[in-house]
């Protein structure tokens, strides 16, 4: 499909989140990794330097980045003019992060954002590409309001829903309309590992900021529809959510139970997750998985270890649907919360954005 490699960006390049990009787009087919940026204390230093002892990923650092020479992430125009588009990944107040991934918007670089900032910002599409790839449509109303012809946000939604609302999702015809779920989360979604966080070895924390409402109200926005130019949220179904940090590096993990108004059966279930696909297993694009959601017949499945990085961690595993005393139905979901839930879902909204020719190069 592409005669030459998109050159793209990576905002926010020394994090967690930005290793994730950088180890994701090593030897990507589309895209080649030609500028880095972060906060002004990298700035000047090689790749390399700027990350010191801080790479987290268990792969190491790929020869391509580590001499490339870090750029300050607040020189918009500067960084711009060296890409076709940016990941963004930048640690700052969420003021600050909707502001500057607008700069780089209005400098008619794509902006493809990891962050939280801008997901509930009407215009902005918040995607999951097998779910709601239409929402890229919004990008025509936001591009007007900017004021730009091919710069403009999108963002992929937060890494705790990826454990079931895609399983949701793919139920949608039997009318889910009440959810009560609980998401144990690894501690990797704080950008954490255990050699950082010693206090999360043997232990468990029963609260993530902000991550519960997150939660409940996301998977609403990505059911939504565009109405005059805006995303207007699902009404439902209802989800009420705790949020668990646990001891786990990578992975988070849903144990869900839903109310449906037209009752299924568990072989109905079972045959909508792995018979569900999208766009991206449509267009055979670089980072999609073959299958979206994998159902596993064992009462011990899924599990972090053996199964986190299903289809190269952008897949999800469901086990243990059965009918409830209370609920209709209960499943466990799981998803690896900085693969899909994070840069890889990004990687895919981007190549869906190719695919769909709102990102070009330059």
């Amino acid at each position: 499909m592409m005669d030459k490699k998109l050159r793209v960006g990576i905002l926010g390049a020394t994090g967690m989140v930005g290793q994730r990009f950088i180890s994701l787009l090593e030897n990507h087919p589309w895209f080649e990794v030609v500028t880095l940026a972060a906060s002004a204390r990298s700035a000047g230093k090689t790749y390399e330097e700027a990350v010191g002892g801080r790479w987290k990923m268990t792969t190491p650092m790929p020869e391509a980045v580590k001499k490339l020479v870090v750029m300050n992430v607040n020189e918009v125009e500067k960084v711009a003019s060296t890409v076709d588009f940016v990941f963004s990944a930048v640690d700052m107040t969420k003021d600050e992060i909707r502001a500057i991934e607008e700069e780089y918007a209005k400098t008619e670089t794509p902006v493809v954002s990891n962050n939280s900032a801008h997901r509930w910002t009407p215009d902005v599409p918040m995607v999951v590409p097998e779910i709601n790839p239409e929402h890229f449509d919004v990008i025509e109303f936001q591009k007007k309001r900017l004021g730009t012809t091919r710069g403009f946000i999108a963002v992929k939604p937060n890494c705790s829903i990826q454990a079931y609302a895609p399983a949701l999702t793919a139920w949608k015809e039997f009318e889910p309309y009440e959810v009560v779920a609980t998401t144990y989360q690894a501690i990797s979604g704080a950008g954490k590992t255990f050699k950082d966080w010693p206090e999360m070895v043997e232990n468990i924390i029963p609260y993530i900021g902000g991550e519960e409402e997150k939660s409940e109200q996301e998977p609403l926005r990505i059911w939504g529809k565009i109405e005059d130019g805006v995303i207007v949220k699902a009404q439902e179904p209802k989800i009420t959510c705790q949020c668990i940090r646990v001891p786990v590096l990578n992975g988070h993990t849903a144990a869900v139970f839903v109310k449906f108004r037209k009752q299924p059966t568990k072989e109905q279930l079972i045959d909508r997750l792995v018979n569900f696909k999208g766009v991206p297993q449509e267009l055979n694009l670089p980072s999609a998985p073959k299958q979206f959601i994998q159902y596993m017949e064992e009462d011990n499945r899924p599990q972090v270890k053996l199964d986190v990085d299903y289809e190269r961690g952008m897949g999800v595993s469901v086990g243990r649907i059965r009918e409830d005393s209370i609920y209709d139905w209960k499943f466990v979901g799981l998803a690896h919360n900085t693969v899909r839930g994070a840069a890889g879902g990004a990687v895919l909204c981007a190549e869906t954005l190719v695919a769909k020719k709102y990102i070009q190069a330059k």
